[in-house]
C-alpha cells in the first residue's frame, strides 16, 4: 500500500507532481472559504497574514477558520509560522507552481498550439441600464 504524500513532501524528492497529491490539493481548494483564503494569501505574498487578519477578511469565526486553514496546510498548500503569540500563514509558492505545472505540462501537446499562456485577470465590466 502506497502512503499518501502531500505535494510538499512529494516535491522534496521529485520535480513532477503525482496524481494523488494533486487531487488532495484540488480537493482542499474545492470549497468557497478555503479558495478565498488561498487567493487572499497568494495576493499577500510570502509574508502572509496572521490568522486573525485572515478571519476578519473572509468573515470566519476562529473555530471555522482553524478547520479550513488546517485543511489547506494538510494538503501542503500553505505554511504556518508562529511569531510570538500569533500564527502567520503563507502560501508555499513552490507547491503552487508545481500544481499549476502539473495541470499544464501537457497542455495542447497533440495540437502544437500555444494555448496555455497565463491568462490576464480581467475586471468585471459594470453594466448600467439604459434609460429610454
Amino acid at each position: 500500500m502506497m502512503s499518501r504524500l502531500t505535494i510538499r513532501e512529494y516535491s522534496k524528492y521529485h520535480t513532477n507532481m503525482n496524481t494523488p497529491a494533486v487531487i488532495a490539493a484540488l480537493g482542499a481548494l474545492a470549497h468557497e472559504y478555503r479558495l478565498a483564503i488561498y487567493r487572499l494569501l497568494v495576493e499577500r505574498g510570502p509574508e502572509g497574514l496572521s490568522a486573525g487578519s485572515i478571519g476578519e477578511r473572509v468573515g470566519l469565526l476562529p473555530s471555522s477558520l482553524t478547520f479550513h486553514l488546517q485543511n489547506l496546510q494538510r494538503a501542503g498548500l500553505i505554511t504556518q509560522q508562529r511569531v510570538s503569540r500569533q500564527l502567520f500563514y503563507s502560501v508555499d509558492f513552490a507547491v503552487m507552481n508545481g500544481l499549476v505545472g502539473y495541470l499544464t505540462e501537457n497542455c495542447c501537446r497533440d495540437s502544437g498550439a500555444e494555448c496555455c499562456a497565463p491568462a490576464q485577470a480581467t475586471k468585471p465590466v459594470k453594466r448600467t441600464a439604459k434609460v429610454a
